[in-house]
């Protein structure tokens, strides 16, 4: 738990110590409110069951109105018309075989079929590997803070590969950069949507968006 959280009751006498448990809530609680909010991979063998297969890759979004922690980091608010994509992550061996890439497109896919205008993400750059050593200027105390005690590679999507699959930087910073995908002008990503795909396809199914409901649901 992180994004999900707001720090101030983090330690507080109220606040539940069962991290799966506040994640279930949390989820629960966006997918009832607001709809699906996020994408996983599994790899699945001919016939196989996908819900019988290992998770290899995740990516969770949700309006920043949902998102605690959004409101701490230095280059904030999200924009009021973005999606926040909070995080993501695959399992090793996977960041090479175009997974991350093609979870991204499943992210864009889902939400310009739900009219959302931009999706907007808190990057990390190079430059935090300085922060690591423990040695932060007073300038920087604030946007470390707001941390907590997440390690920056598991709470913080490298800002590189944001830029690589299209983000541009809209809030600039030197350890947390605030970067936005426009979608309103998506078309040029129907191709590259359906070619993530297919090279999914190979080496791992895509399961529904979580929370969302099979054909006949309502």
């Amino acid at each position: 738990m992180f994004w999900e959280v707001d720090p101030d009751t983090v330690s507080g006498d109220d606040h539940l110590t069962d991290p799966e448990f506040e994640k279930e809530a949390w989820l629960s609680m966006v997918m009832l409110e607001w709809g699906s909010c996020g994408q996983v991979a599994t790899t699945a063998a001919p016939g196989q069951s996908v819900d019988d297969a290992p998770c290899v890759g995740y990516a969770l979004y949700a309006p920043p109105n949902a998102v605690p922690r959004a409101q701490r980091l230095p280059t904030g608010p999200v924009s009021a018309d973005a999606v926040l994509l909070t995080s993501m992550g695959t399992e090793p061996g996977h960041e090479s075989d175009g997974l991350p890439h093609t979870l991204i497109a499943q992210v864009v896919a889902e939400l310009i079929r739900r009219g959302v205008r931009a999706l907007e993400a808190f990057g990390r750059t190079a430059e935090t590997a300085e922060l690591l050593d423990g040695s932060v200027g007073p300038e920087d105390e604030a946007a470390v803070a707001a941390l907590g005690e997440c390690s920056f590679d598991q709470c913080m999507i490298d800002a590189d590969f944001l830029q690589d699959v299209g983000f541009v930087v809209v809030t600039p910073h030197r350890f947390f950069p605030r970067l936005r995908l426009e979608l309103d002008k998506g078309l040029g990503w129907k191709a590259e949507v359906e070619a993530a795909l297919e090279r999914l396809l190979d080496s791992a199914e895509l399961q529904q968006p979580i929370g969302a409901v099979t054909a006949g649901s309502f």
